[in-house]
């Protein structure tokens, strides 16, 4: 028997057919026999193409396997016929395509038993380890030796594109299912509605499943549940079928012959073509033309991903978008930028774009578009991967990627609603009356953005991000990390405010809003920043303008209203940003004139520059379309059999440690059950996550609230999210900026989910046994030496043995007891030196919140704090606890 799947799905224009594989995959109760199975799979014999005589070794295959029928059409002319010639590719291939064509992945997957069978594994004839490779659109994997015979066995992925062939090519199409074998799967039978029984390793040779790689309907392998003739049956694409773009849309166009007639033609032609309005890049030939078959239900989708954003996020997360849609929709910024896919769909009706990545990949996607003058110009939605993302925040996408499934996203941007986003000019020229002494030779005369979306400033901020931008030209692989990247900020802002380089600002600017002229005021409050603001956020989630109830003097502030806010910091409104204060509000215009009379540094939508004494205008270039994320309902709770809302809801509280929630998520069960309770909240029933989460965090603060009695004696950290526990396969978070969009009754039916960062592994929960303590013990009942009122405080050997050996309920029970937690050893190392050597987490986070703040600084002999031995360590986690209990980021060791 050999594991092979189906790979069936077509357009009407051209038989696209793959092999199912053997049909001894396919499961037999019993009674049935192979030769009946192989009658019923040749019943469709009137549609068969015919097997090209120069492909013998694909005949036998598929004689093989009892599947004649299901042979490859012929090879387009100028296509490559073998695989091994092919080189295995990991995005679409645009210029010789071959059809039904792989996208290829390294993977991790162990086991020796790839998808081609054990009859063509060329890894198990050798007989050694090898790599292995999983294909994104239909996720079958296989050894790398092995893809070759995958064109054996006659499998291919999920055809992207139809071929031009004799046919007309305006005819109507349709997809047929691209049926694949799978040895697991999740869901439940489509047919029965029972699950699948599933073999949990790479090694296992049996068939569970058949789903279709296009609408993901899955059916147990045996033939009471799967119908032969569902083998051609039309397939809807599955409920995100409104975004994909059919494969019958993609027309592969054949290259004109060069035959003596079509050159007498070119002649006859020549005049018409000099005065043709195309230009070169309409006029050369495409090996792709978009045939789209408009309909008001549908909203195609363009997907853009940058590769390199968040910390490499984006190559994991456009593999998904592979599986879900066709891979002819999904484009990696990284291979040439989006202006080639927009020409080509820029005919597809109705069209909308999801730009995966930070601000800077989304400003870079609306200029193209302002080139291409697309009209009607389509609506572009934001998936943040960046660091800041401060206009996906605007748009309620969120503040960063977490672990949302794919699936949800797509249903956020095909619900989403459609917004205008101003666009603002920015034209600089040199400032005629600054003399030679205000020149500086590092300076340029150009703005490293001509356009911006969400703010241009200058003073200290823009300084402190230019140190950072030259920084990380100089030494990019000091930069591969988000928490690498904030310390270095938050050291270079501390020697920038020490320093002083923007307190003389206010001396070297003059500005006019709108012909007013604003210098004096300027110059009375002393800024060391200035931003010229169009969006509500700035600098990573903070409101510089302030929240809606405070703009007393002003318009409310907009992202389409045509106007700038204009605002000053000084230092100190700069720190008060982080824990919600806001800058001095200067004015709201239409058009601003500055003019700098020496060298100053700036930053356009966070594109660092200095620039030379200049002077420069802004004014607005035009609205971009954007689709904004909306609530998903009114107030009708989800889990509903259209019943109203009641008054009130009356919900258990549970949370779940990180530790947890990594080694379980995708098992929702054992998830709940390895939670910890609360208390219970009520709240309105039509309350969404904002107003409960004021209502959970109340519930430490009652005297006898139920969350007192926590099993864990925790309080809840600050830093606590949502899970999502209803509406997807599995837990996932939701981002505090989306609280708002998401009600209750979405998320939870009686009990709701939180995620405490902070909350105690199951290394330290009172009902499992610790490694080093073989009797279960609680962290928060004192101990019988604990209550003996005449026992000695412990020593402090005993507290530096418990940090060492990562024993935290040890520890605690010795504080408890009374233990010092600044004891310090021969080499003046303190606890938490030690329990940052043994990089224990919850050992460190206890310090943190019970020892003295100078532990935080404390120096052994060679100097080094608790700081410089994780970072020495590669400890990024424990890093980020001490950095935010406010260790010093300026301290040296001895070297």
């Amino acid at each position: 028997m050999s594991a092979l799947g189906a790979g069936h799905s077509a357009g009407g224009s051209c038989n696209e057919a793959s092999a199912l594989g053997p049909v001894e995959a396919l499961g037999t109760e019993e009674g049935e026999r192979p030769g009946a199975l192989r009658q019923m799979w040749r019943y469709r014999s009137w549609d068969v193409p015919q097997i090209p005589p120069e492909a013998p070794q694909t005949q036998k295959a598929i004689t093989k396997s009892g599947l004649q029928h299901l042979a490859p059409p012929p090879p387009t002319p100028g296509a490559p016929c073998s695989e091994s010639e092919r080189q295995i590719r990991s995005t679409v291939d645009w210029s010789s395509a071959t059809y039904g064509e792989h996208i290829w992945f390294e993977t991790n997957v162990s086991g020796d038993f790839c998808y081609v069978g054990e009859q063509y594994c060329v890894a198990r004839m050798l007989q050694k380890s090898v790599s292995r490779r999983k294909c994104a659109a239909c996720k079958i994997v296989v050894h790398t030796p092995c893809i070759e015979q995958l064109e054996k066995i006659n499998f291919r992925c999920k055809p992207s594109f139809r071929e031009s062939g004799s046919r007309n090519v305006r005819e109507p199409t349709f997809v047929r299912h691209h049926w694949v074998h799978r040895r697991r799967q999740d869901g439940k039978c489509r047919h029965c509605g029972k699950g699948f029984q599933q073999k949990f390793t790479f090694h296992s040779k049996e068939i569970v499943a058949i789903s279709c790689s296009w609408c993901k309907q899955a059916y147990h392998s045996k033939v009471s549940c799967f119908m032969l003739q569902q083998i051609e049956e039309p397939c809807s694409l599955g409920v995100h079928a409104a975004v994909v773009i059919p494969p019958t849309w993609i027309l592969r166009a054949r290259r004109p012959q060069n035959t003596l007639k079509a050159s007498k033609k070119k002649k006859r032609a020549s005049f018409k073509r000099k005065s043709s309005k195309k230009g070169p890049e309409e006029g050369r030939w495409r090996p792709f033309i978009i045939r789209p078959t408009p309909s008001p239900l549908m909203k195609p989708l363009l997907v853009f991903v940058n590769p390199k954003s968040g910390g490499n996020q984006g190559a994991k997360i456009i593999q998904s978008f592979l599986w879900y849609l066709n891979p002819r929709q999904v484009f990696d910024l990284s291979q040439g930028g989006p202006k080639e896919a927009l020409e080509m769909y820029r005919k597809v009706h109705n069209l909308r774009i999801l730009a995966c990545g930070g601000d800077g990949t989304v400003g870079w996607i609306l200029s193209t578009l302002d080139q291409l003058r697309l009209k009607p110009p389509p609506p572009v939605a934001i998936l943040p991967l960046g660091t800041g993302n401060d206009l996906a925040r605007t748009l309620n996408w969120g503040g960063g990627y977490t672990d949302e499934p794919v699936s949800k996203i797509l249903s956020h941007v095909e619900e989403g609603n459609v917004v205008q986003l101003d666009r603002w000019d920015l034209h600089a020229e040199p400032n005629p009356e600054a003399g030679p002494e205000d020149r500086d030779e590092g300076a340029t005369d150009r703005l490293p953005l001509d356009v911006f979306n969400n703010y241009f400033s200058l003073g200290f901020d823009a300084h402190v991000t230019l140190e950072f931008h030259e920084s990380r030209e100089a030494n990019p692989e000091k930069f591969n990390s988000r928490f690498r990247n904030k310390m270095f900020y938050a050291g270079t802002a501390f020697s920038d405010f020490l320093m002083g380089s923007s307190k003389d600002l206010a001396k070297h600017i003059r500005v006019v809003c709108d012909g007013t002229d604003l210098t004096p005021k300027i110059q009375d409050l002393k800024p060391q920043c200035v931003v010229f603001l169009n969006i509500p956020r700035y600098c990573a989630g903070t409101m510089p303008w302030g929240h809606p109830g405070e703009h007393h003097d002003f318009e409310p502030q907009r992202h389409d209203d045509g106007y700038l806010e204009v605002i000053g910091f000084t230092m100190t409104s700069l720190a008060a940003l982080q824990v919600g204060g806001h800058g001095e509000r200067l004015t709201q215009c239409r058009e601003v004139v500055l003019t700098t009379s020496k060298a100053i540094p700036v930053q356009v939508d966070g594109e660092p520059c200095k620039l030379a004494a200049s002077r420069i205008r802004i004014a607005l270039r035009n609205q971009a379309t954007m689709v904004q994320k909306a609530k998903r309902r009114s107030a009708t709770p989800l889990h509903s059999d259209q019943q109203p809302v009641p008054e009130q809801l009356r919900i258990q509280v549970s949370r779940v440690s990180m530790h947890d929630y990594e080694a379980l998520h995708y098992d929702k069960q054992q998830l709940k059950e390895a939670s910890v309770p609360l208390g219970t909240v009520v709240v309105p029933g039509d309350s969404d996550l904002e107003l409960c989460r004021a209502h959970i965090e109340r519930l430490q603060q009652e005297p006898d609230g139920a969350g007192a009695k926590s099993p864990t004696c925790q309080k809840l950290s600050p830093k606590w999210c949502f899970l999502d526990a209803t509406t997807a396969s599995r837990f996932y978070r939701i981002d505090r900026a989306q609280e708002h969009l998401n009600y209750v009754t979405e998320i939870a039916q009686d009990e709701i989910y939180i995620l405490d960062p902070e909350l105690l592994g199951a290394s330290a929960r009172p009902d499992l046994p610790t490694p080093t303590s073989p009797l279960p013990t609680s962290p928060c009942s004192p101990t019988p030496r604990s209550l003996q009122g005449d026992a000695a405080p412990p020593q402090g050997e005993e507290l530096i043995e418990a940090a060492k050996r990562n024993d935290f309920c040890k520890l605690q029970e010795l504080h408890r007891a009374g233990g010092d937690l600044m004891h310090r050893d021969e080499q003046s190392r303190t606890l938490l030196h030690h329990a940052v050597s043994t990089g224990s987490k919850d050992v460190v986070r206890y310090l943190l919140d019970h020892a003295p703040p100078e532990i935080l600084d404390a120096v052994e002999e060679n100097g080094e704090t608790c700081l410089h031995q994780a970072a020495a360590l590669g400890q990024r986690t424990i890093c980020h606890y001490i950095v935010e209990a406010g260790a010093s980021l300026m301290k040296t060791d001895q070297q």
